[in-house]
């Protein structure tokens, strides 16, 4: 196991900033998600870490030593791709055995190796078999396995879920969880997948255009955005937003039309009249008769829930998650949950707490 930690780390392409300077500190053992939308920089970090590119400032710090200058094979660090890269001519065996011989281990020690991480992953009985003869999971598992017959002090996961289908995921995405506690070894995990960095991560650190914007555990992200983009970005559906002004002595927000939502956590964040964003989960909205009125344009059913997304009097986008005995019909009344409002600044985006 080791500590990881990253110090103003950054990274241009000539002149095109990609990551403007990333500080991180991951304890021993720490399975971080890194998430974000496609072009944020998560797949350019994860490669400064593993040594396939150069950081143009910055440091990388491996248990207190910094590895940013040195080669791939020097940092002691496995990594697991989304396209498994298996040799194809190789069985099983030798394509999780082919890193150790080539740092000349003992063939005992070796095949002890192997085969300890193929019992760990359910791999003893297709160690004969080439790739071309394992299905997709049996394939990640290949490729994990390889990664932990290193015994590495670090791992790096690039989105290594992406290519398998719905139902392997869920299998695939429990057993990396499982094997990374029983194992302890400090991981860095590359998603735009929500439901696994929610899952997976002790913490989730969210990029936006190359700037961390939130570092945090799973449910304080989701509960606790630290700004507009981290409250769209996490959850599905989206959350709603509603622009407000502040009133009633600065313990409501008020948007049109008319529409007035109390503070019921006794904030303040400001004075009459400063402008608003209010957000506002789908599942955190219910029919209520004495509500505003939602004009209906789609309905999708989701088994046990069904997704309303329709228009508020003054043209909002609006969606509502509701249980299917109250959902149906051109246009419905609903009220927001006021105990679930998250209200951020209108300028600036950030989330105001109830301090203000």
């Amino acid at each position: 196991m080791a500590s990881l930690v990253l110090d103003d780390l950054r990274k241009s392409f000539g002149p095109v900033a990609v990551l403007h300077g990333i500080d991180l500190a991951m304890p021993s053992g720490e399975m971080l998600v890194i998430v974000g939308a496609s072009g944020c920089g998560k797949s350019t970090l994860l490669r400064l870490v593993a040594g396939l590119e150069v950081p143009t400032a910055g440091r990388i710090l491996l248990d207190g030593r910094d590895v940013a200058r040195l080669d791939p094979a020097e940092r002691d660090i496995a990594m697991v791709f989304q396209n498994y890269a298996l040799y194809p001519h190789m069985s099983v065996f030798d394509n999780m055995a082919y890193g150790l011989r080539i740092r000349g281990l003992p063939k005992d020690e070796i095949r002890t190796r192997v085969e300890s991480s193929a019992e760990m992953l359910g791999l003893m009985p297709l160690l004969a078999r080439k790739p071309r003869q394992l299905s997709g999971g049996q394939r990640q598992r290949v490729a994990m396995g390889r990664a932990i017959v290193r015994q590495p002090k670090l791992f790096l996961f690039d989105e290594p879920l992406s290519n398998l289908d719905a139902t392997l995921r869920v299998q695939m995405r429990a057993e990396i969880r499982r094997l990374q506690r029983r194992m302890g070894v400090t991981s860095l995990y590359v998603t735009h997948d929500q439901v696994e960095a929610m899952t997976l991560g002790d913490r989730l650190l969210v990029l936006h255009q190359g700037r961390p914007v939130q570092l945090a555990t799973p449910m304080e992200v989701f509960e606790r955005p630290a700004n507009t983009y981290v409250a769209g970005f996490i959850g599905a559906p989206a959350m709603n937003f509603l622009p407000a002004t502040l009133s009633h002595g600065g313990t409501a927000a008020i948007f049109s039309p008319e529409q007035v939502i109390p503070f019921v956590d006794g904030r303040r964040p400001g004075a009459d009249g400063r402008k608003l964003i209010l957000g506002i989960r789908p599942e955190h909205v219910v029919a209520d008769p004495a509500g505003m009125v939602l004009q209906v344009d789609l309905i999708e059913p989701l088994g046990s829930e069904t997704l309303l997304i329709g228009r508020l009097p003054d043209g909002t986008l609006f969606s509502i998650k509701l249980a299917n005995a109250a959902a149906g019909g051109e246009s419905m009344a609903v009220r927001i949950l006021p105990e679930h409002l998250q209200v951020f600044d209108a300028q600036t985006g950030l989330r105001l707490d109830p301090a203000g």
